[in-house]
């Protein structure tokens, strides 16, 4: 009998420790790719950007019909070619092609480049003012509703130890 109350005493104890524990989450959400539309210079850097792809284009077009040019002479002369001719002729539209090919690869990483040159100072802008924002307003977790990633936490406990330890890994 003396331990009921000996029991509620020390459950009414034990709410009253762990409510005082517990912080609010408070959780908030933007879609980040509606605000990069809405982003001042996004337009100016997707203009820059059109230049820039389709120079690449023309350069690529250029070579094209290069190849192009070469190749028709080549079928159109071919009967007349000495065979040593021939293998020179050959190798000039391989090498070409090859050109071609290694000019696309570098010119896609070229303009992933320029890409990330003229849109990375508006994404760290984005971010740097949804990091201000969680901190002014007191939230715990900010969450993109665009590409379903959290944005910003507060500082908390890094786990990784602990799931290493639990999966055995040093």
């Amino acid at each position: 009998m003396k331990k009921i109350p000996l029991v509620i005493i020390l459950s009414v104890f034990l709410s009253f420790a762990l409510m005082g524990q517990q912080t609010k989450l408070k959780i908030g959400h933007i879609n980040t790719n509606e605000l990069m539309q809405l982003m001042p210079g996004r337009d100016t850097a997707e203009q820059v950007l059109t230049v820039y792809a389709q120079n690449l284009q023309k350069q690529l077009e250029a070579m094209v019909e290069e190849f192009q040019t070469k190749y028709s002479d080549y079928l159109a002369n071919e009967n007349q070619f000495i065979d040593a001719i021939k293998q020179v002729k050959q190798k000039e539209l391989l090498d070409l092609q090859t050109r071609i090919e290694d000019f696309q690869e570098e010119a896609q990483k070229l303009l992933v480049a320029k890409e990330q040159e003229l849109l990375n100072p508006l994404i760290d802008k984005a971010k740097k003012a949804i990091e201000e924002v969680a901190k002014e307003k007191g939230y715990t977790y900010i969450l993109d509703t665009g590409t379903g990633v959290v944005l910003y936490w507060e500082s908390g406990d890094d786990i990784m130890s602990f799931v290493k330890d639990k999966l055995g890994i040093k």
